[in-house]
Order: structure tokens, then sequence, then C-alpha cells
């Protein structure tokens, strides 16, 4: 006798053939990137295979970038790209390597020319987010983030944590990443700032500048500040409280401080020994419980800039860090799966770390090419659920395939897909 099976809601399961995809949204990511360049770009900037039976960087690098997209967060999840055959037929992805291939391949693309190449190709998108944005003057936003990896190759952070220190810098206006320092865990955030900063503006497009520079405390060095001034460039710079800095907050007057929101501002001119020129020093007081009640003295954080305007405005300025590269580092991690790396090899991860990179860079001019208005000021975890995510079924008619989805998201597709075309059109060199 057969057991009826218990259930909470009356509803049957059934098993179909029909091709199904659980993420037709990203088809339309897949078809922009194809439509940009990427496969030109993989093909021209990447070292060719070893035979001709061999995975190409393209073959290994575009799952890997819907992947990260889609919300996988290892080389695992490369399983549901295969599984996809309705993905997978639409964007031509005939031959998919296995996981573990695709291990093997960033671990030889890390150690080899594959590493810049990945970086010519970021380039790339950068250059097409730049041509659409039509802005030349940018805005450069740098800060080391921790990735912890408990491997036996990695190495200590100052934090105290097993892991890698990469630096990213963020074009703050256009939303990329210009440059990505994949760093060892023992690597200081302060080690080579200045040669970051350079090779950032190295990355930038023909007729393209930084005009202006903006870091925490692990930037505060005398030569990153007799750069800029040299070469015209404004900064803001989290800075530190030795003695000299406390000596000169504690001759500021308290006639000086004003209250601005969250805190009490004031500002004083500053110098180190090395640098050669004075700075504004922004002085912020928090505003502490310890501070109403008068039980210890009040702490600071300062800022030295050369920017022009009030005091508030250099505070307004700076902060707005938080949302450009502090938060656009997190949209990294965890939007894109960067928070944990997949091999024991830190240049295999390096070559991890870059792919995330450009994944994020192209979901950024998709967004701003393809989206309407209303979808600009998305995380990718917003755009995955309301778009990337939304089921379809493929079928063949009048011998061409066919995507189908729910009628209150077909319209939505059609103008996509319309809107990404023209923009590529547009931007076709």
């Amino acid at each position: 006798m057969q057991k009826m099976a218990r259930t909470v809601l009356p509803f049957k399961l059934a098993a179909t053939e029909e091709s199904m995809t659980a993420q037709s949204g990203l088809v339309l990511l897949g078809e922009f990137a194809q439509g940009a360049g990427l496969h030109r770009w993989l093909e021209r900037e990447m070292p060719k295979p070893g035979s001709g039976h061999a995975y190409t960087a393209t073959e290994h690098v575009l799952p890997l970038i819907l992947m990260l997209t889609g919300g996988g967060r290892s080389l695992e999840d490369l399983r549901m790209v295969h599984g996809d055959s309705a993905l997978r037929r639409l964007l031509h992805l005939d031959r998919l390597p296995s996981s573990d291939a695709a291990g093997d391949w960033l671990r030889r693309a890390g150690e080899s020319k594959g590493l810049a190449g990945l970086d010519r190709v970021n380039q790339r998108v950068v250059e097409r987010r730049l041509r659409k944005f039509g802005r030349t003057a940018h805005t450069l936003d740098i800060d080391a983030t921790q990735i912890i990896a408990e491997k036996r190759s990695t190495e200590w952070t100052y934090k105290g944590e097993r892991g890698y220190m990469p630096m990213v810098g963020h074009l703050a206006e256009a939303g990329v990443v210009i440059h990505d320092d994949f760093r060892a865990g023992n690597v200081a955030p302060a080690s080579a700032n200045l040669d970051f900063v350079k090779a950032c503006e190295a990355r930038l497009p023909k007729g393209h500048r930084l005009a202006a520079i903006r870091a925490d405390s692990a930037s505060y060095q005398a030569d990153l500040f007799n750069y800029c001034e040299e070469t015209g460039r404004t900064f803001a710079i989290g800075g530190r409280l030795d003695a000299p800095t406390l000596v000169a907050i504690a001759a500021i007057p308290e006639s000086a401080w004003t209250r601005y929101a969250d805190c009490a501002v004031a500002e004083t001119v500053h110098s180190m020994e090395a640098t050669h020129k004075a700075f504004r020093l922004i002085v912020v007081r928090p505003r502490h419980q310890a501070d109403l009640l008068e039980e210890e003295r009040p702490r600071y954080h300062v800022i030295a800039s050369n920017q022009t305007g009030s005091t508030t405005d250099v505070l307004i300025w700076y902060r707005q860090r938080s949302e450009y590269s502090e938060n656009g580092i997190k949209e990294l991690k965890i939007g894109f799966g960067m928070e944990r790396m997949p091999c024991g090899q830190e240049s295999a991860n390096a070559a991890f770390f870059r792919i995330g990179v450009i994944a994020h860079n192209l979901f950024v001019l998709f967004k701003h090419s393809a989206l309407g208005e209303g979808w600009q000021r998305h995380r990718i975890a917003t755009v995955r659920w309301r778009l990337f995510q939304v089921p379809g079924r493929l079928i063949r008619h009048a011998g061409a395939w066919v995507l189908k989805v729910a009628a209150t998201f077909a319209e939505d597709f059609a103008d996509i897909r319309a809107r990404g075309y023209a923009t590529l059109h547009e931007l076709a060199p």
C-alpha cells in the first residue's frame, strides 16, 4: 500500500524536460557584455591556451563573471551555470570548464601574464564607463581591505587574522574600480600608497585625469601630500594624532569651535617634517556621552587637506569616502563574492579578485547603460532579486530561440535590450 506524502500546502511536484532558467535576467547582462566586446578583449589581452583542445580565457572568465554576478560565492557554484541549459544556449556557452579546471586556470593566470591581461581588460571596461559618463576629471578614493583566509600560505594581517590586504582604487563619481593591488596580509595599508595612486592614474584613458584624492590615515604621508601639491591635485586624507598634531589641536581656542551635526569642528594650519608646504588640519570633536558628562577629555579625528572652502565643506567632502570607497568595497566583497578566496595560492586569488573587479565594473556599466533611471541607486543584491533571478522558459519557434518570461517582465526586458543596444552602438569605436 503506497503511503500518501504529508505536506503543509496542497500542491504537487512534477518534473519537466523543458529548457528553463532561473536567471533569465542574467542573459541580458551576458548579451550586453558580449556586445561591449568582452570576448574580443579577452582574446586579445590574455595568453593563448597551450593546445587547441584547452579552454580559452573567454571560456574561463565569462562563466566566472556570470556566476559572481548571479550570486555565486565559490568555484563550486560554477555548477549552477553548467546546469542552466537555457542560459548556456542563449549565450553560446558551448564548452564550460569544471570547477577544478577553473582553479587550475586561475593559478596559471596569476603566475603568468594573465594578471596583466585581466588588468587591461578592466581598463577597457572602465574606458567604456567613462565614455558613457562624460566626465574627464575624477576623484580617486583609495583604501585597503582585509580578506580573511585561513590558509597556511597566508600571512597575518595587522588585525590579527590570516588573509590578504588588497588595495582598491575607486573613481568616485563614475562608481568603478580603476585598479586593484592584491597584497599579502602582512603588507601594511600604508605601504607604497603614492605608487598605487600613480598606478591608478596610469590606467585612466587618454584625456582623463585625477583631480582629487581621498584616503584614510594610512595615506597620511608627506610624499603623497607633496605629490598632490606639485601636480595641482586636491586632497583630503585622514590624519594621525601624533604629538605635534595634539600640540596644534591644544592651541586652538575654544571660541574657534563650531557645532556641526554630530560633532564640533575647528581647523588650524599644520605641516610635517618632510612636507614642502603647510596644509589645513580639520579637527573633528565627536559628541560622546563622556564629553557631555565631562568624565574624560574629548577624542578627536583629524583630516589633512588643501581643499578650499569652509571647514564643514571639507568635512562633508571627506566623509563622502564612506559612500564611494567604503561602501564600494562592501559591494565588491559582499555583492560580488570577494570576501573569500577560493585557492591556496596568492597568485590564483589575485586573478580571481581581478575577475571580481571586472564583474563589478561590467555591472556598473550595464546598470548605467541599459537599465532605466529608477535602477541607478540600486546595488547588485537588489538588481539580482528584481531582474537577474526572473525565471524563463526557452522554446524554439519559427527557426529561432525564444525566451519566454512572465508578462509583467516582458516589456522591461525588451526595453533593457533596446537601451543596451543603443548604448553599445553609441560607444562603439
